[in-house]
């Protein structure tokens, strides 16, 4: 028992879409019965993140817009952090027919995915934030 008990959790660590904490999320997840309707959820969920994202970046660039130098490495960080994201998705995911290769879950867990490395990223950029208010 002491095995199936480790291995289950195992299986849960293999997927970026049980690291969701999102009350709306799960709030969602908890409603939908198909496969399409979960991959709405992980989809509305990347949205939602990729909103934060954008509110605090702008609130970052508002921050340092009197610093030229600082805002051009702020704006070339995260140009940098779009490809590394997307090269990080596709790194998990390397298959070309990624349909064929994962199946009807491809999409909710790579939107998961893209969700979860977002919301570091939102971390990172409040870091950088509150950085800049001292």
């Amino acid at each position: 028992m002491k095995y199936f008990a480790t291995a289950i959790l195992s299986l849960f660590a293999l997927f970026p879409c049980f690291a969701q904490d999102s009350d709306a999320y799960r709030s969602c997840s908890a409603k939908a019965n198909t496969q399409a309707e979960m991959n709405a959820c992980a989809s509305d969920e990347a949205a939602r993140v990729d909103a934060k994202l954008n509110t605090i970046y702008q609130q970052l660039l508002s921050k340092i817009a009197s610093q030229p130098e600082a805002l051009a490495k702020i704006k070339a960080a995260e140009r940098a952090w779009l490809v590394y994201r997307d090269a990080y998705i596709e790194a998990t995911y390397p298959a070309k027919d990624k349909a064929a290769e994962y199946g009807s879950i491809y999409p909710l867990e790579a939107a998961l995915l893209r969700a979860k490395l977002t919301q570091r990223q939102v971390a990172a950029l409040d870091d950088l934030l509150q950085h800049y208010s001292r």
